[in-house]
């Protein structure tokens, strides 16, 4: 879980601003809000980020995003640069290096991550953890001039000497240490905690315009989401639909593409390809969506395809998807413009069945949706957050409490 997130020099964010997710001492909907993944520390499930266009709210989703990208998928080329901006609004700061600092909980363990860039490296590292005091995990530094990384352990973390070697070879310096640690066929215990907090707790950002349908569906076909689940939400929030089939049909697919795709000798040699060729056809998986209806006082079934249902229907179709995999795992959803699609009481029947269904997961979204500030019954207060833009055009975020 997320327990706090920093941002200097990124985009609109000059200065350094947090989003928090420790809870305030209020009582008001403990029971629906308040995660405890270690003693002492309560944290929310919910944080609504609110602010008017190009004020910067997507942006702080967007650091967070970075930032996993950043670990996850290391360059392989010590030539290639980072694709982010820092302030350009400024005559220091583009000179000036880019911050992020998160922290965060894995396996009742807290951990504080910090990385220091500019566009061509990574300037400076560190990882430190609390059992119970904080504790160095290692040190990265970044020798600029000879693009050379330096990496010092802890005293408590025993890795030999030949590892570290390796470590230090495969982290180029764009590389952070944790995406080093990806191209190496060593084992460190605690980087693998980390990675996989990094990998499948820390989803990657869902924008306004993503679609998710796809994703959803082969989940719903693997039997990795329940496919009861989602029918239920969509039941609940009053879509009249009854059941979701996916079924596999046949298409035509286009003489010309395919004779484009025969020039590919390696799809020549594929046994899938060499019959799509002979059939013409290729198969697709359809979503269908089972409507119960009433004619002439009889109520009957009706099967539409998903492209034909309302963008709001398919929309709530995915977040349905998001909502069974929130239930069932440790998982951080990051949701831009949720309101995008969805009507006032579609984004509260969401919101809801998150909070009452959800035990160790986590929501940053943002919205515009005033509707939701009056919901007193279901919104803390301290689950609010602002975005201002400042006169000099940089981004200022400031919680409601």
């Amino acid at each position: 879980m997320i327990i706090d997130f920093s941002i200097q020099n990124f985009y609109s964010i000059k200065d350094k601003i947090t989003l928090s997710f420790e809870a305030s001492s209020s009582k008001d909907l403990e029971e629906y809000y308040i995660i405890e993944p270690i003693p002492n520390l309560r944290l929310l499930k919910l944080g609504l980020i609110y602010g008017a266009n190009a004020s910067g709210k997507t942006n702080i989703l967007k650091a967070l995003d970075y930032l996993r990208d950043l670990i996850l998928e290391p360059f392989n080329k010590k030539t290639d640069s980072f694709s982010f901006y820092p302030f350009l609004f400024d005559t220091e700061t583009p000179n000036q290096n880019t911050v992020f600092e998160l922290s965060f909980v894995q396996n009742k363990t807290k951990y504080d991550y910090r990385v220091e860039l500019n566009q061509q490296a990574i300037v400076s590292e560190s990882l430190h953890f609390y059992q119970p005091r904080k504790a160095l995990v290692y040190k990265r530094t970044t020798n600029l001039e000879k693009q050379l990384t330096s990496i010092d352990f802890g005293s408590k973390i025993k890795i030999n000497s030949e590892f570290k070697t390796i470590l230090e070879a495969n982290t180029l310096w764009n590389n952070t240490v944790l995406g080093g640690f990806l191209k190496t066929n060593i084992e460190i215990p605690i980087f693998v905690e980390i990675m996989e907090w990094f990998g499948k707790t820390l989803s990657d950002l869902v924008t306004s315009d993503r679609d998710l349908s796809k994703f959803i569906s082969d989940k719903i076909d693997k039997n990795e989401i329940d496919k009861e689940n989602v029918t239920s939400f969509l039941t609940k929030a009053d879509f009249k639909i009854t059941d979701i089939n996916i079924k596999e049909e046949q298409q035509d697919i286009d003489k010309e593409f395919l004779e484009l795709l025969s020039q590919n000798d390696n799809l020549n040699n594929n046994e899938e390809f060499a019959q799509i060729k002979q059939t013409g056809k290729i198969n697709r998986k359809r979503v269908y969506f089972s409507h119960k209806t009433q004619v002439n006082e009889q109520m009957k079934i009706h099967e539409l395809p998903y492209g034909l249902e309302s963008r709001g229907t398919q929309r709530y179709y995915q977040f349905s998807g998001l909502l069974d995999l929130a239930m069932k795992n440790e998982l951080i959803l990051s949701i831009d413009e949720i309101a995008a699609s969805l009507n006032p009481d579609l984004l509260k029947h969401f919101l809801l069945t998150f909070l009452a269904n959800t035990k160790t997961a986590q929501l940053i979204a943002t919205t515009h949706s005033r509707e939701l500030l009056m919901e007193k019954d279901i919104i803390r207060n301290d689950a609010i957050w602002f975005t201002e833009k400042q006169e000099n055009g940089s981004t200022d975020l400031y919680a409601l409490t």
